[in-house]
């Protein structure tokens, strides 16, 4: 109750503020570019707001002297007060709520904090793409509002849609999981809610996708992301690390990349043409600006040491297609490579159209805002309550439950009246907001959510996740012996996973599994196990225990994260997420240096792949899972069986050995705009068991067996239905051949293999098979 209480203090205070704010912006913050106040500015024709956005931005970068546009490289542009326009932050941050983490935001007076979801891995575990969309529309509202009070940029540099290749990453937490069409997903739909284009091509804010591409690795075994050199083949950033980016750019329409730190096969990614200039912009067409993260063209000088002067650094990147420095990089080195001919002025100005412009389709070259789209924003648009009931929403959706033995969820109000609450993440704040994260709404911790149902007994037992010191287990054991149930909230936090800080193993850190033991060995009643992090655990010691009655993952559940695990743990929400990353167990590392990028196993090297789609070996739970309290059926109704693909070949001499093989067909070479190549499956989900409960329905696809590409299986696509206790929906699900049943081969071609193709929904497995007339073709 102690958070309900909170925020009705807050609101009216932050209405006070807002009528305050409105009464004096015009003196708190200097006048916006092209006030038409300003006489200076008036009749300048890039302040004509009826003029194309390509004609306005050419006009103002026409009007700059060299110095003066080299100051706008970076991430903190100058002022040009001759012409009206004030000095800009671009660097902001918004993950999963706006952030002060980047330096164009800053919290206080009328903006004492902004709503805090889940962290993304959190929210991907809903596999609800249209959350993941609401979310997004809710922080640009908030941001918007910050930015028209003059604390908040309007550029920020998220999502993250690295793929979390490798369990010990430290910012997994950050990603939406291991499945490239999940990131996919996550990211366009992240994207279209924070940049909500409206006519005109206007943006809401500039959404970034980052970190482009192959980064997953921090600081492991000696190697930082300063110096690592990605080796990754052609197969793998075809149909793995890239897949997100791209529907970043072609599905999202987002405003910006962001290129990375590591190399990718010997060249910096920020300096590598063929990555920016001619796939980024060139293949997927952004309509927007590259940005380097930070400091790391500096990086590939100083540290990579990939050029022999700054300046050669600075034309390379830029050259390359860089736009934007997050640093003093280019602002310091670019005029002398102009003096020693390295670039032109014009390169100069091409990366500055990139970046006005978005600057002009945000409106910010449009006057003062309140005539404008979200120029009405203010401190009564934050933590508002709807935004607050959609974060603790989000948190409820994205708790999975790992283990429900003998039914020991839901705990009962009246059988389960003390409970005792145990472990060191029990009565948390900050640590459920993860990184990359602002100042909270406020927050209810697991103890408060739990004591609105139950009276309760809390013993921390740990004094910290690394749980070494002050450890108090005898007073834990005590609480369990007289509680009617015990939860124990164990799990990670910043200090064991976090950015530049990859972990060392999979094991609960410290004497954590000690404590969980003797505790569940204690308890008089259910023992229920809840995990709160960000990458995946070895608990198999849990599993293995009968007096563990369940397991709960609930990630970082952000500022409503106590509340929603409450709802779980009691019945009030029947748990429907689902893990969108592999557990495995500690022994997998052992054979799995992190600096391996490889995807596929290996069996020369002992090597035995990643991710559900290619590592076949023991795991702790598999991707996609997730139990609920109640059981659903599915039954496919007239599924296709067969489909020839001999009519959608678009060639002129079908005999090419570039485009046929004898067992496939290239997917550029196929009519894939043919309604034919789409095949509709019709499922029925049914509710067998007592309990409303929302469902995913996850479809797989696994392609013919014996050739060089071959996955296990990979997710083709995912479907959230809700249904009532005893009811029935038929679910449409449209497989479409080139997008959901082709492959990539060893060269990076996508490719269409002929025969058997195997599609999984849920406990069902249908074929298809593909047929073609190329046992007539000599090839």
């Amino acid at each position: 109750m102690a958070t309900k209480t909170k925020n009705t203090q807050i609101f009216p205070l932050l209405l006070f503020f807002f009528f305050f704010f409105l009464a004096t912006i015009s003196e708190a913050r200097p006048p916006f570019a092209c006030d038409p106040r300003n006489g200076v500015t008036r009749n300048l024709r890039f302040c004509r707001v009826n003029l194309p956005i390509h004609v306005r931005a050419r006009d103002l970068i026409g009007r700059l002297t060299l110095q003066e546009k080299i100051r706008l490289l970076v991430n903190n542009a100058i002022s040009v007060p001759r012409l009206g326009i004030q000095g800009y932050e671009w660097w902001s941050e918004a993950l999963h709520g706006v952030s002060n983490v980047g330096p164009g935001v800053k919290f206080g007076g009328a903006f004492p904090g902004a709503t805090s979801f889940p962290q993304v891995i959190t929210t991907a575990a809903s596999f609800n793409q249209s959350l993941w969309e609401q979310i997004g529309r809710v922080v640009s509202d908030e941001a918007r509002a910050m930015y028209n009070g003059g604390v908040a940029g309007l550029t920020y540099w998220s999502p993250n849609v690295n793929i979390f290749r490798d369990p010990r990453w430290g910012r997994g937490q950050e990603t939406p999981g291991e499945d490239p069409v999940v990131a996919g997903r996550y990211a366009a739909s992240y994207v279209k809610g924070l940049q909500s284009i409206t006519g005109g091509n206007k943006l809401k804010v500039a959404a970034c996708c980052k970190h482009y591409t192959a980064y997953d690795l921090d600081n492991w075994n000696g190697v930082d992301r300063y110096h690592f050199n990605a080796k990754v083949s052609k197969q793998d950033l075809e149909d793995t690390y890239d897949v997100p980016f791209k529907a970043c750019v072609v599905d999202g329409n987002v405003a910006s990349v962001m290129c990375s730190y590591n190399q990718v096969n010997g060249k910096p990614t920020c300096a590598d043409s063929n990555l920016l200039k001619n796939t980024i912009r060139g293949q997927w067409h952004l309509n927007g600006y590259i940005v380097s993260d930070c400091d790391s063209v500096g990086v590939l000088f100083d540290n990579q040491h990939y050029t022999s002067t700054p300046e050669e650094a600075a034309a390379a990147t830029i050259k390359a297609g860089l736009d934007l420095d997050c640093g003093p990089f280019l602002a310091i080195h670019t005029e002398n490579a102009i003096r020693k001919k390295l670039l032109v002025e014009e390169d100069v100005n091409n990366a500055l159209v990139n970046t006005i412009t978005v600057q002009m389709r945000l409106g910010m070259f449009d006057g003062e805002p309140s005539a404008h789209p979200y120029g009405n924003l203010g401190p009564r648009d934050v933590c508002t309550p709807a935004h607050q009931q959609l974060a603790l929403e989000a948190a409820r959706q994205g708790i999975v439950l790992l283990e429900n033995r003998g039914r020991a969820l839901p705990l009962s109000r009246t059988r389960h009246r003390v409970v005792a609450v145990i472990g060191p993440n029990s009565d948390v704040t900050e640590t459920m907001i993860g990184n990359y994260a602002g100042i909270a709404c406020g927050y209810t911790t697991p103890l408060q959510g739990i004591s609105r149902y139950a009276k309760t007994s809390h013993h921390p037992g740990c004094s910290n996740v690394g749980c070494d010191l002050n450890n108090q287990f005898g007073t834990a054991e005590i609480a369990a012996r007289n509680a009617d149930a015990t939860v124990l909230i164990m799990g990670l936090d910043q200090s064991i996973e976090a950015e530049f800080r990859d972990r060392v193993g999979l094991f609960l850190p410290g004497h954590q599994q000690e404590l969980v033991t003797r505790v569940a060995r204690a308890s008089r009643g259910p023992t229920i196990l809840v995990l709160m992090s960000g990458g995946p655990i070895d608990v198999s010691f849990a599993q293995n225990d009968p007096r563990i009655g369940a397991i709960l993952w609930v990630g970082y559940p952000g500022q409503a994260g106590g509340a929603a695990i409450a709802d779980v743990l009691f019945g009030t929400t029947n748990p429907g997420g689902k893990l969108p990353m592999t557990w495995y167990p500690e022994s997998y590392l052992a054979k799995v240096p992190m600096t391996e990028m490889g995807l596929r196993p290996d069996p020369s090297k002992d090597y035995p792949g990643r991710t559900y789609r290619f590592y076949k070996g023991d795991v702790i739970y598999q991707f996609g899972h997730g139990l609920s309290y109640t059981t659903f059926t599915h039954s496919l109704s007239l599924p296709p069986k067969s489909l020839s693909l001999s009519n959608f070949y678009t060639l002129k001499h079908t005999n090419s050995t570039s485009t046929l093989s004898t067992k496939s067909i290239r997917v550029s070479h196929t009519n894939c705009h043919s309604n034919s190549m789409s095949l509709p499956i019709h499922i029925d989900v049914k509710n067998t068991g007592s309990f409303d409960g929302t469902h995913t329905l996850l479809v797989f696809s696994s392609p013919p067996p014996g050739a060089k590409w071959s996955t296990n299986k990979q997710l083709i696509g995912f479907e959230k239905i809700h249904l009532v206790a005893g009811s029935k929906q038929r679910v449409k699900v449209d497989v479409n051949v080139c997008k959901h049943l082709s492959v990539v081969d060893q060269f990076g071609i996508r490719r269409i293999p002929f025969g058997d193709h195997d599609i999984y929904f849920g406990d069902l497995k249908h074929s298809i098979s593909l047929q073609s007339n190329l046992e007539e073709i000599k090839v």
